[in-house]
This record gives structure tokens, C-alpha cells and sequence, in this order.
């Protein structure tokens, strides 16, 4: 059982570490300052117009994926910053892979003019 002692601890331990912060600011705050202009909704200083749930125009989620492309892109490509003998040609081209599938994504999105301003 012993063993199994330092697992106990971190199961013990890691709920804390997260439920402690998460609880910590309902101590300091009080309900008594709420008012009903407080918890109305804010938007850009004026009232909300306009249903939140309408369609929108399919460029605003093309330019989304615009920014959303290079992310991975450079989260990935960190393994090729070791020495090029060091990979093997199933990493090297499982690489050629996905940087040509993020290749053809962002041709797609240049055709169809996500980055066309109006």
C-alpha cells in the first residue's frame, strides 16, 4: 500500500489545487452591489439589437479559419527543429503530409476570397 501513497497524495492534492481557485473569488464577493442595469447585457456601450442567433456571412468563418491555420502549423512543425538525421522518413513525410493538407486548406480559402477586403 505504500506504493500508492504518493498516488493518494496527488489525487488528494490536484482536486484542491483546482477547486480552491475557482471558489476563492465567491468569498470576496457580495451580491448586495448586483442591480438590475449592472446585469443587463453590454454591447459596445449600446442596447442589443438584434437576435444573437442570426446567420452570418460564410467569409467571417473563412477569415476565422484564416488565423486558425498557422497555429497548428507551427505547433507541429516543432519536431523538425532537431538534427535532419536524427528523423526517420516516416516522420519527415508524415510532415510533407500535414503541411500539405494545411497547404491546400489555406489555397481553398484564398479561392473562395477570405482575405478579399470589401
Amino acid at each position: 500500500m505504500s506504493e500508492f501513497a504518493p498516488i493518494s497524495i496527488y489525487l488528494v492534492i490536484s482536486p484542491l489545487v483546482s477547486l480552491i481557485p475557482l471558489g476563492l473569488p465567491f468569498l470576496f464577493s457580495s451580491n448586495s452591489s448586483t442591480y438590475p442595469e449592472k446585469l443587463s447585457a453590454y454591447e459596445c456601450g449600446f442596447d442589443p439589437s438584434g437576435d444573437a442567433r442570426s446567420r452570418f456571412d460564410i467569409r467571417f468563418y473563412l477569415v476565422s479559419i484564416l488565423f486558425i491555420i498557422p497555429d497548428p502549423e507551427v505547433t507541429f512543425s516543432f519536431p523538425w527543429a532537431v538534427p535532419p538525421n536524427k528523423i526517420d522518413p516516416f516522420g519527415s513525410w508524415s510532415m510533407m503530409a500535414f503541411l500539405l493538407i494545411l497547404t491546400i486548406g489555406s489555397l481553398y480559402e484564398w479561392k473562395r476570397g477570405a482575405s478579399d477586403r470589401e
